[in-house]
């Protein structure tokens, strides 16, 4: 199973999230650093993955608002 540039992303930022909630705890400083520099690297992969992510569409700049077809007019 190949995992998408979302899934990453979301995994980035509940592994950041948790660095809150760590540090809001009080947990021990090696945890909370150890979290820090893992959530980091991830962040760093995340936007390798986003931006060589393998994403194709058909949808180009006429169209524009899909949810507002009249500003394309």
């Amino acid at each position: 199973m190949k995992i998408s540039a979302l899934h990453w992303l979301s995994f980035t930022s509940l592994t950041l999230l948790t660095t809150v909630i760590f540090t809001l705890m009080n947990l021990d400083y090696s945890w909370v650093f150890f979290i820090t520099i893992l959530g980091q690297g991830l962040f760093v992969f995340t936007v390798y993955k986003v931006l060589t992510d393998d994403y194709k569409t058909d949808k180009n700049f006429r169209d524009f608002y899909e949810d507002r077809p009249d500003l394309g007019q």
